[in-house]
This record gives structure tokens, C-alpha cells and sequence, in this order.
């Protein structure tokens, strides 16, 4: 799993460890960590205290990958700080979007329920055919039957 982290010295232990900051979920989803989780470095391992790396645990924790984070950092400035994307803006398309999913919805109910209605229309339609075609035939044989 992918984390962002910031490397910090543990002076108890005379380490440097990574403070875990965040974690991705999905692609593009990421959590914040709100509780403070840390992983050792190990001994003579040292890296630039504050510096902001990512790093991809295994299952077990084990570190697989440790890369500096100022490539990652600079491709999300340039994918959604460059363009004006801001959180409010980015809110505001979220509401409209569940706006226009509410509006489908109900639209589909609406649609389903006409649909409903004719049907019943449909059907009410056909049993009064039904209804006159018996009287025809009855009064059709009433008339033959009178002559």
C-alpha cells in the first residue's frame, strides 16, 4: 500500500523513521492518517529529517519502495492547483452532480409511473374491447334469433 510520510529522527532510538501521513485508497483517492503511526528506517539508514516521501508497504509493513515526494508533490500542483480547481469549486460540482442525480431519479419515478398508468389504461382499454365485442355478439345473435 502507498503512503505519504514525512522522515523525522526518533532521538530515543538515535533513527530516523517515517511518520505515515496519509494513504491512498484508490487511484485517486487518498485518507489522512489522524493518528500518529510511524515506521522505523533502521539503523544507519538516514534520509533528510522533513523530508516527504512516499513509500509502499507490504502486507506485512515491510518498506518496498521509498521515493522523495517532490515529483508526485509537482504533478498535483500542475494537474489541479494550475488549472483554478479549488475545494470549493470542486464542493459546488459535487452538489450539482447529486442535483442532477436527484433530478434524474425522480424524473425516472415519474417516468415508471406513467408507465404504470398507461398500462393500466392499456389494459382498461382492452377489457372494455372485450366488454363491447360480447354485447355485439349478443345482440347479434339476439337479432338472428328474432327473424
Amino acid at each position: 500500500m502507498l503512503y505519504l510520510a514525512q522522515v523525522n529522527k526518533n532521538e530515543f532510538l538515535d533513527q530516523y523513521q517515517l511518520r505515515l501521513l496519509a494513504r491512498q485508497e484508490a487511484e485517486h483517492i487518498w485518507t489522512i492518517i489522524p493518528e500518529e503511526a510511524y515506521i522505523l528506517l533502521g539503523k544507519g539508514k538516514t534520509l533528510s529529517e522533513k523530508l516527504l516521501v512516499l513509500v509502499e508497504l507490504s502486507p506485512t509493513g515491510e518498506i518496498q519502495r521509498l521515493e522523495d515526494a517532490c515529483n508526485w508533490v509537482l504533478y498535483l500542483v500542475q494537474a489541479y492547483l494550475s488549472t483554478g480547481i479549488t475545494p470549493e469549486f470542486l464542493q459546488q460540482e459535487v452538489e450539482r452532480a447529486e442535483e442532477w442525480r436527484q433530478s434524474l431519479t425522480l424524473q425516472h419515478q415519474d417516468l415508471a409511473r406513467r408507465s404504470l398508468e398507461l398500462e393500466a389504461r392499456r389494459e382498461q382499454i382492452q377489457a372494455l374491447e372485450e366488454s363491447l365485442k360480447r354485447e355485439r355478439n349478443g345482440h347479434h345473435k339476439d337479432v338472428n334469433r328474432g327473424s
